[in-house]
């Protein structure tokens, strides 16, 4: 847990801090469990915004921890490793990725992802499929064409061109309202622990929070349609692949997750009722549940 002088960043239960060397910086790596001969490792890996590992997966480690190896990486500018310049996109992100499970010896692995996360995870198994055993998404980004609507697509556009002089100081000022955001993403905040929900604000509230986010945006957004949008090449990617979405997600268009699941080779598609976009957090039995089973069959 966090000191009284905040010193000490969000740990999960069951969980341990390590940090691994990669070409983009050094980066905080969550660990749990033991390697086994018989059970790929899992790796996770958080979404944007504030997001890191501890937030996203707080509540997912440890079930996780007692039958499989489990990592989870704070990718360059989240979390615990918010000094590390960013690296742009989700093939950058899952290039960083594909780095630095070489250097911590993790072999073919399940990697879950949820938001930006699924965008990299897509991408570590179109560009790096012997990484990849397995696929578990959450409202995955990367699936969809445009943002919402042509308007909305079009603010995007032009806030994510924004130089950095008015892009950094923009992001400090929204993101004192973090609480307020957070309450714009999930469908109830009261279902989230109160210890996600202070690291989620304590993220933002960070000098350089949300700067690698913006450079998300910036390699993502295009002025006319999404840049990183996937629906055309994931019919290549043959691993087993659960995707969870909430019904009532209001960040990530649904529409993307039932596309993809349509065209995958071997994929399902859970939706999940009453549920906003963390549905690991928000509806975590119903997440473990559908997860246990997924991995039961996997290799």
């Amino acid at each position: 847990m966090r000191k009284k002088d905040g010193s000490k960043r969000l740990l999960p239960p069951g969980a341990e801090e390590r940090h691994v060397t990669t070409a983009a910086g050094r980066l905080r790596v969550l660990h749990a469990g033991v390697a086994a001969d018989d059970r790929s490792p899992v790796v996770l890996v958080h979404g944007g915004g504030s997001d890191s590992a501890a937030i996203s997966w707080y509540r997912l480690i440890g079930p996780l921890a007692g039958s499989r190896e489990v990592w989870a990486l704070d990718l360059p500018g989240f979390g615990g490793s918010i000094g590390a310049e960013p690296v742009g996109g989700p093939r950058e992100m899952a290039a960083v990725l594909a780095e630095a499970m070489d250097r911590l010896g993790v072999g073919p692995a399940i990697v879950f992802g949820v938001s930006m996360g699924g965008d990299v995870a897509l991408n570590l198994a179109l560009d790096h499929p012997r990484r990849v055993r397995g696929l578990v998404l959450v409202a995955p980004g990367g699936l969809v064409p445009i943002f919402r609507n042509r308007a909305a697509h079009f603010g995007a556009w032009l806030m994510a061109r924004s130089p950095d002089w008015l892009l950094r100081p923009a992001s400090r000022l929204s993101n004192r309202f973090a609480r307020t955001a957070l309450r714009a993403i999930v469908k109830d905040i009261r279902k989230l622990p109160p210890e996600v929900v202070e690291e989620f604000v304590h993220e933002a509230r960070h000098p350089r929070g949300g700067l690698a986010y913006g450079r998300y945006n910036q390699a993502t957004i295009g002025r006319r349609g999404m840049l990183n949008d996937l629906s055309d090449r994931v019919h290549a990617i043959a691993v087993s692949t659960l995707i969870l979405h909430g019904e009532d997600d209001p960040i990530v268009d649904p529409e993307g997750s039932r596309r993809a699941a349509a065209r995958m080779p071997d994929a399902r598609l859970v939706m999940v009722p009453g549920c906003g976009h963390w549905v690991q957090l928000e509806a975590h039995d119903r997440f473990l549940s559908e997860v246990s089973a997924f991995l039961a069959g996997s290799p």
